[in-house]
């Protein structure tokens, strides 16, 4: 009680008396949850404890609530530092931070591996990531077989295993010879007629983990396979045992693992899961045209894998895990399956971003040279916050930030849009990408991974790092509290994608990267951009989990929660167990939206007949198809409101609580919107709450056309909580207001001096008119680190409530003072800050700006002095070509021109 008291004594100060106690829950609890964390690469694990110690504590004070260890490739020269993953010495380091991260009130995650994917030493050949091989040999009619089996692999240095034998004669009679296969050898007495002879290997892809660490090198682990994870997990059960302190989560990087589409036992899973024995219909699955029996057989192929992956490996994984008292964390993009029930399969589905984001933001710096494109399309994005709604999983993690922009070059400017889109995505527990251990006697820049914004005390940005750590903060506070609150289910026709052709490979990757492929042009991708353009809240929903729905009062309930309505795009391939489903929901009174009815089963096994039964179904009942034209209609007579105001360009998430209703709202556009909006939480008491700076308000509302409508006023780049509140609470009002005339430009003289940061200090100058300090001279070129600007002016009289300074091109963030008072930082576009009253008289303005580290690199590389000397990847640029800071133009630092001051009055 006694800190739930401290924390309101400073809004009782400043706001004076009130009617009733302001409410506790104006800002949840922030814990090391509601704070960001960040992967913690551990080069070649040559960390020792001072370090540790040191590194844990700038990250405490900055903001982060805590670390992934991930080991990987080390740094060359520092050999003699290297540790193996798990040895006691690893072990040791571990404990230690365990111990350090608890008395910084910081929590550890831990990658169950070193670099990428899953694998190791301990992987033996046999379970190593597997695919099909297969040798076909004519054998003619009068010839008996004896034919040695033993085929060598010399990137194994094994020989493969010859799992099945097939033949087929020249008249399509099948024999399976499997059982003929004895010590190597395969025995048949001479046919009368001619077949051909198939020979299936369980053979080896040969990949090896991606980036591993000392003592993490060998085989990619079989993915399908629960002997291949018991095998892999065991030096990590036994390190377990000597881990002292609390480890929260494992982690499991994205999907990975290339051309593996087999196991040793697959022809045993695929005749239990899909009901009938492949090998007769080899032929049909290697056909490389679309035939449709093939593309049956094809699905049925990948669903096998599909169903491997999640119940022979991940779901163990899971169970080994909460064994020991650990979370799981999953990336499950890439993966060969149905990316929903994967994500849900562990305790916190995690996305990640890849590359920069187009905005429209006024203002905002996307400089060609300096980013490759982005991956982070909301359609996929929402695959992981889907799983965790409906799995009732509060968590949503993403890998965020990963090649932002070119090394050295991101500001924290950037971030922020790209956060805000995880956000609104359902995001709320975010991983930076990441941080890098670095010695401290190692020169600047330090131990750098190779495709990070690099979180870290060597980083210029890091000065300021503090206010976006703070932001994230605030949002994932709100965005952890209460439920989701979307009241539309999105059904996901999965068996379209795996019924097709796909060029005829038998495996599928879902990735990030691909989406042309899978994602796409198809009518669920249309249907999410719809219910996004409509303004209505929405999760996905798979077959399994289309199984778990109970009606309750009408509505669909999942673990998660409770929905409104269920929309089934056109599909072509349904389940008859799902559309049996879907008609037992709507007649207990769910209301489900179909936009066409299915036309066939998935898979091969009694299809034809499977589909007269579906067709028969689909004719007694009483069906209705809907175009897009009317899905408004039908939501809104199942009680989901939209939210209509999306068409201003606002984009906006919702959550719920015990009684009050949360948006995150966010303006991407080019133009400052100010409007009254319908929240579909109608009320007329609503909070605003600035995550930037925690300043908040009640909003004015009105009643207009039927309904509650609340004022914001968003400029472009910038974002607001509104808190919905049932009834009156006695807080402040918001602060409406407009710029007014004239303003003052505040021309030179300017001081500048520098406070921190190297190659060295420039020395101290004055200017008449601000300019990247570039243009200063050589030594100013090559400066990355913090100056302070310093200017006095004048006010004529006091008759504004606050004024506003603009800082329209700074590079990259600023503290700034008045008169000596601290007011804030500006980091984020749009740069400015709100100013208390100005009394009439001379005032004097401080700002403190930190540029970005690009300059420094390049005049380093410019000397010819080396620090790129990794191992593996050392050192690439955004498109995976050789690292050259030297070619680099100069880049923009401190304030480019006049900063403004501008008169604010009510509005």
């Amino acid at each position: 009680m006694l800190k739930n008291i401290l924390r309101l004594l400073p809004l009782l100060f400043l706001f004076g008396g009130c009617e009733k106690p302001l409410p506790e829950t104006i800002f949840p609890e922030v814990d090391s949850t509601t704070k960001p964390w960040t992967r913690w690469w551990w080069l070649g694990n040559a960390v020792e404890e001072k370090s540790i110690e040191a590194t844990l504590e700038a990250f405490a004070k900055a903001g982060l609530g805590g670390v992934e260890i991930a080991s990987i490739y080390g740094a060359k020269g520092a050999e003699d530092q290297f540790i193996d993953h798990l040895s006691p010495e690893w072990i040791k380091k571990v404990n230690h931070t365990l111990a350090t991260a608890k008395r910084l009130g910081l929590e550890v995650d831990l990658t169950l591996g070193t670099g990428w994917p899953f694998g190791g030493p301990q992987v033996e050949v046999e379970f190593a990531a597997t695919k099909i091989h297969i040798e076909t040999v004519e054998i003619e009619k009068g010839n008996s077989l004896d034919r040695d089996l033993i085929l060598w692999r010399e990137n194994i240095k094994a020989n493969l295993n010859c799992v099945a034998a097939i033949a087929f004669s020249k008249s399509d009679s099948y024999t399976d010879l499997t059982n003929n296969i004895q010590n190597n050898k395969l025995l048949r007495p001479a046919q009368e007629e001619a077949y051909s002879l198939y020979l299936i290997y369980a053979d080896k892809t040969g990949q090896k983990v991606k980036r591993s660490s000392p003592g993490g090198e060998g085989w990619t682990l079989d993915h399908f396979s629960t002997e291949a994870l018991n095998d892999y997990v065991e030096p990590y059960s036994k390190a377990f045992q000597s881990i002292e302190g609390t480890v929260r989560s494992v982690f499991n990087d994205s999907y990975e693992v290339y051309g593996t589409d087999f196991s040793p036992h697959f022809f045993d899973a695929f005749e239990q899961k899909r009901g009938y024995d492949l090998k007769p219909f080899l032929k049909q699955l290697l056909l490389t045209t679309s035939d449709s029996i093939g593309n049956r057989i094809k699905a049925d192929y990948r669903q096998t894998l599909s169903d491997m992956l999640l119940d022979d490996f991940n779901k163990p994984w899971n169970d080994w895990a909460h064994d020991r008292g650990l979370k799981t964390r999953l990336q499950a993009h890439g993966s060969p399956g149905q990316l929903i029930d994967l994500y849900a399969s562990a305790d916190i589905p995690e996305c990640e971003t890849f590359g920069s984001m187009p905005y429209s933001i006024t203002g905002f710096r996307r400089l060609e040279e300096n980013i490759r494109n982005g991956d982070a399309d909301p359609a996929m994005l929402r695959f992981s916050s889907s799983a965790a709604h409906i799995a009732g999983k509060p968590l949503v993690s993403a890998e965020s930030f990963t090649w932002l922009r070119e090394h050295f070059k991101t500001a924290l400017s950037q971030c922020k849009p790209e956060v805000d889109d995880l956000f609104l995505n359902g995001v709320n527990h975010v991983f930076l990408h990441g941080s890098t251990y670095s010695p401290q006697e190692v020169d600047w820049p330090g131990w750098k991974f190779y495709a990070a914004v690099n979180f870290h005390p060597s980083n210029p940005i890091w000065e300021d790092v503090p206010e976006l750590f703070n932001y994230i903060t605030t949002v994932q506070s709100y965005l952890q509290a209460g439920s989701p609150d979307n009241e539309v289910l999105l059904y996901w026709p999965f068996h379209d994608l795996f019924n097709s052709f796909l060029q005829g490979r038998k495996m599928q990757q879902l990735a990030i990267h691909d989406l042309d492929t899978w994602l796409k042009g198809t009518p669920f991708y249309e249907a999410i951009q719809w219910l996004l353009n409509h303004g209505y809240g929405f999760d996905y929903v798979s077959d399994r989990f289309l199984e778990q729905i109970e009606v309750v009062n009408g509505k669909l309930k999942l673990p998660g929660g409770e929905y409104k309505a269920l929309i089934i795009p056109k599909t072509i391939h349904l389940s008859l167990s799902s559309l049996k489903k879907l008609i037992e929901l709507q007649k207990a009174g769910a209301k489900l939206i179909f936009e066409d009815f299915p036309q066939t089963v998935p898979g091969f096994h009694n299809y034809l007949d499977q589909t007269n039964e579906m067709k028969l179904l689909l004719a007694q009942q009483n069906l209705t198809k809907y175009s897009k034209q009317d899905w408004k209609t039908e939501l809104t007579r199942a009680g989901v409101q939209d939210e209509q105001w999306v068409d201003t360009g606002l984009k906006f998430i919702r959550r719920k609580g015990t009684e009050e209703t949360v948006y995150f709202v966010v303006n991407h556009t080019p133009k400052t919107i100010q409007t009254w909006l319908p929240l579909s939480a109608q009320s007329e008491n609503a909070i605003l709450i600035d995550p930037l700076n925690k300043t908040f308000g009640l909003a004015e509302t009105k009643r207009s056309e039927g309904q509650w409508r609340t004022r914001v006023e968003l400029k472009s780049g910038s974002s607001i909580l509104i808190k919905v509140v049932p009834s009156k609470t006695s807080l402040p009002s918001w602060e409406y207001t407009q710029k007014a005339s004239p303003s003052i430009v505040l021309e030179g003289p300017w001081n500048l001096s520098f406070l921190k940061g190297g190659p060295s200090l420039p020395p101290p100058i004055t200017v008449e008119h601000l300019e990247s300090w570039t243009n200063y001279g050589k030594i100013y070129e090559d400066f990355s680190g913090t100056a302070v600007y310093t200017h006095s002016f004048s006010i004529e009289e006091n008759k504004y409530p606050a004024w506003l300074l603009e800082l329209n091109d700074l590079r990259e963030s600023a503290k700034i003072w008045l008169d000596g008072n601290y007011i804030g930082t500006v980091w984020a576009n749009p740069f400015e800050i709100k100013l208390p009253p100005l009394s009439a008289g001379e005032h004097t303005l401080k700002i403190q700006v930190s540029n970005l580290g690009a300059n420094r690199i390049r005049a380093k590389e410019l000397r010819g002095e080396q620090w790129k000397n990794f191992y593996e990847i050392n050192m690439v640029n955004k498109d995976y070509q050789a690292f050259d800071a030297s070619i680099w133009d100069l880049t923009p630092s401190g304030i480019l021109n006049a900063p403004k001051l501008i008169p604010l009055e009510n509005n």
